[in-house]
Formats: C-alpha cells, sequence, structure tokens
C-alpha cells in the first residue's frame, strides 16, 4: 500500500511541475504579443528549500513585463513533520490522522498574478496534494480579483470552471462556488476580495485517481478561463484615476493574503521559503 501511495505522490507532484511549465510558457507568449516596446518579461526561476525537514521547489517570477507587472508561479514539494500546532488545526478541520504519526508530504502549485494594466484582473490559482501516514487529500481553485469588474469577464471566468466542474460531480460547481464565496471574503472590510470562483480542500472521495483527475481538471481550465480576458484588457487605456483604484484594490489583497489566507500559514509554519511563499503580496499597493 504504502508502495502504491509513493506511485500516486510521484505523478501529482510531477503533474504539478508540468502545469507550471504550460503556464510559464503561455505568459512569456503573452508577454510577447503584448503593449508597447518594451523588452517582454521573463521569469526567473529559483530553486527553494525547506527550512526544516525535507523538499523544496521551484519559484517562478516575473516582474515588469508588458502584461504582467508581478506574477509567481511556484511548485513545490515537500515533506517532514508536522508541527502540533499544525497538527491540532488539521484535526479541528476534521481529517484523519493527525494524532500518532506527524509526518507529512506536500507538492502543488500556486500562481498569484498582478497586472500592468488597471483594467486587466489579479488573479490567483492552486492545486495540491497532501498526505500523512492516516490520511491524503487534495485542494485548490481559482479566483478572479478585477480592480475594474467587467460583468462579461466575471460570466466567462465562471462559465468556464462550470464546464470543467461538470463532469467529475453535478453539485461540484456550485458546492466549491459557494466555498469560494465564503473562503476568499475579508470579514474586517465586509466584503468578498474579487469575484469569486471555486474553492476546495480536504478531498478525499474515496478514489484517488477521480479526486487527481478533478484537481487536474481544475488546472487545466485555468488557462482557458484566464488567458482570454489578460489578452482582450492588457492593452485597454487607462489613466491616474484607474491606476490608484488599482492600487487601492491590492490593498485589499495584501490584508487578506497577510491576514486569512491557509496556505501561507501552513507554509510559514511549515519552514517553507518564506519568499516562495509571500510571492502572492503585489508590488505595489496603497491605503486610504
Amino acid at each position: 500500500m504504502e508502495g502504491h501511495m509513493d506511485d500516486q505522490r510521484r505523478r501529482a507532484a510531477d503533474w504539478f511541475r508540468e502545469l507550471q511549465q504550460r503556464i510559464t510558457r503561455a505568459f512569456e507568449a503573452l508577454e510577447d504579443r503584448g503593449p508597447g516596446d518594451a523588452e517582454p518579461g521573463r521569469f526567473d526561476v529559483t530553486p527553494t528549500k525547506r527550512e526544516e525537514g525535507g523538499g523544496g521547489g521551484l519559484m517562478a517570477v516575473m516582474r515588469g513585463g508588458r502584461v504582467f507587472e508581478k506574477v509567481g508561479v511556484n511548485w513545490s514539494e515537500v515533506h517532514g513533520t508536522l508541527s502540533t500546532k499544525a497538527q491540532s488545526a488539521m484535526a479541528a478541520r476534521g481529517l484523519p490522522g493527525m494524532g500518532s504519526d506527524p509526518r507529512f508530504w506536500a507538492s502543488g502549485i500556486s500562481l498569484v498574478a498582478h497586472m500592468q494594466n488597471p483594467h486587466a484582473p489579479a488573479v490567483h490559482m492552486n492545486t495540491r496534494m497532501f498526505w500523512t501516514p492516516g490520511a491524503w487529500w487534495f485542494g485548490g481553485g481559482t479566483d478572479l480579483n478585477p480592480c475594474i469588474e467587467y460583468p462579461e469577464d466575471t460570466a466567462h471566468f465562471h462559465d468556464t470552471l462550470r464546464a470543467a466542474c461538470a463532469p467529475h460531480g453535478a453539485e461540484y460547481y456550485a458546492r466549491f462556488k459557494a466555498w469560494a464565496d465564503e473562503y476568499f471574503y475579508i470579514p474586517h472590510r465586509g466584503r468578498a476580495r474579487g469575484v469569486g470562483g471555486i474553492f476546495y480542500d480536504d478531498l478525499n472521495s474515496g478514489e484517488w485517481e477521480a479526486d487527481f483527475a478533478f484537481t487536474r481538471a481544475v488546472g487545466e481550465a485555468f488557462l482557458l478561463a484566464f488567458l482570454p480576458l489578460a489578452e482582450k484588457r492588457m492593452a485597454q487605456p487607462w489613466d491616474e484615476a484607474d491606476r490608484e483604484t488599482q492600487l487601492i484594490h491590492r490593498g485589499l489583497y495584501a490584508e487578506y493574503n497577510l491576514v486569512y489566507d491557509r496556505g501561507t500559514k501552513f507554509g510559514l509554519e511549515t519552514g517553507h521559503n518564506p519568499d516562495a511563499v509571500l510571492m502572492s503580496l503585489p508590488p505595489l499597493a496603497k491605503w486610504r
């Protein structure tokens, strides 16, 4: 059984790495088509290591491009032992295997894009697999964060996710959309950080292949959902008022990721590279 799970973990980690490569290639191709005469942006790829325990990853970050002001697409595969605090937090979510054996393994991809043009929406996506001796599960999702919303863009994003979810569960889209609406909410501001998407965690139906297939579908739907919006808005005229709106909206994004985001907390608590964990933060932001 352990050997079988080893093979499944290898398949998952390799697929997350392949998805990272696919997305970075697509984003660099978009940079080539981007507006202006500046050099198109390119990703700097840096290996990362977990401070305690084993594993690491690849942090791919592009700054100052034609289309992207800052975008990170990180892949990781880490293992070690969970702290008592992390075990308690997971046990509180009803996850099994959190008592006797603190070993864990995790792999995934995490992406956040902050755009040059205020009319082009920021976006987040991640997919991951987590294992302990007592259980395994998948999680992830994607949500759109426009500072200037266009209803047709929101509709395209959600329609694409609905189509990706449909073959895997008739209730998946509605269930995971509602979860995203709850999860990506900023209580101290009384508002959502964007226009939503889907979010799921602790997914273990008992059928590893089915849950892995759904996670792949979420990852593969991302470029279909986001790239047409970025391409449509990347050359749209904007002014300083639009830029001000963008910077203030980014402040909301920073607040959420530093205060509430589950992945940020887990990464810092388990000793992963802090630059990789905090890659999601925008390069510039404002507060009133």
